[in-house]
């Protein structure tokens, strides 16, 4: 009877620590979302877009980073701010993905981490490593 009991609640210790995990693992992702569902969404999510031209200013003594992003399959924009050093080479960037919430009052997206592609100034090199073409570069 006592070995039954000790199987029980190992058994039972193991479905505690998977439904842990499970649920801390499920909080931890960061799913990429249309930008009306990021305006909307009640925790951090990641919007992916290009850069509208002449739409981005940087204030240097704050370190505050606005510009707006577009959506070019639904032609949808979404505004965004982010904290922190302005990347190198942002107005040339390819695609930027931008992480964090939406903040209503504002009506800005919040990003606490911008992933930035850009340009490759290999383009047209074959890169055995890689596709030859483009470079990203996370910032936040």
């Amino acid at each position: 009877m006592n070995r039954k009991y000790l199987y029980g609640l190992g058994a039972l210790l193991i479905l505690g620590f998977a439904a842990f995990s499970l649920t801390s693992f499920r909080e931890s992702l960061t799913p990429y979302v249309p930008y009306d569902q990021a305006r909307t969404a009640d925790r951090v999510v990641q919007v992916a877009g290009g850069l509208v031209k002449g739409s981005s200013s940087y204030a240097q003594g704050e370190h505050s980073l606005r510009f707006t992003l577009t959506d070019k399959a639904t032609g949808d924009t979404l505004r965004v701010r982010y904290q922190g050093v302005k990347p190198s080479n942002f107005e040339d960037a390819v695609s930027i993905v931008a992480i964090g919430r939406y903040q209503a009052s504002d009506q800005e997206f919040q990003a606490d981490k911008l992933l930035v592609k850009c340009p490759s100034k290999y383009q047209g090199v074959k890169d055995p490593g890689g596709d030859g073409e483009s470079a990203t570069r996370s910032y936040g």
